[in-house]
């Protein structure tokens, strides 16, 4: 019983690993490659490690293995969000089908609040 839930672990985390990079080539910016690879990269390895925990049992392999889930699953959001803010402030253009710029909308209502703000009064 435990081969078939190592392998069916196995099999699913190749899956998500191969869904990652079927959307790193084919998605058609860098904000959307991001994402498709960081989410699907993470559930992958993710699977690939609690299977690898599960069939050898060692304890020791056992936590190396999912202390190497718990920094990626801590690591690869934070370090896909740095990237994408950095890209945009950058200027890494969008794709032409994104709708919205969320990140603008709120940088330009930060900007109007400041600028419309009176000086304090001088003495």
């Amino acid at each position: 019983m435990s081969a078939f839930v190592v392998a069916g672990l196995l099999l699913g985390g190749t899956a998500f690993m191969l869904i990652a990079a079927v959307g790193l080539i084919r998605m058609p910016d860098l904000f959307t490659r991001m994402h498709a690879t960081s989410k699907a990269g993470s559930l992958g390895a993710g699977l690939i490690l609690v299977a690898a925990a599960l069939y050898y049992g060692d304890l020791g392999l056992s936590a190396r293995a999912l202390a190497t889930l718990a920094f990626i699953l801590l690591t690869a959001p934070i370090a896909a969000h740095v990237i994408g803010r950095a890209a945009y402030f950058v200027g890494v253009p969008f794709w032409e089908g994104t709708l919205m710029d969320e990140l603008g909308a709120s940088r330009l209502t930060r900007a109007n609040e400041a600028t419309s703000e009176e000086p304090p009064p001088s003495s």
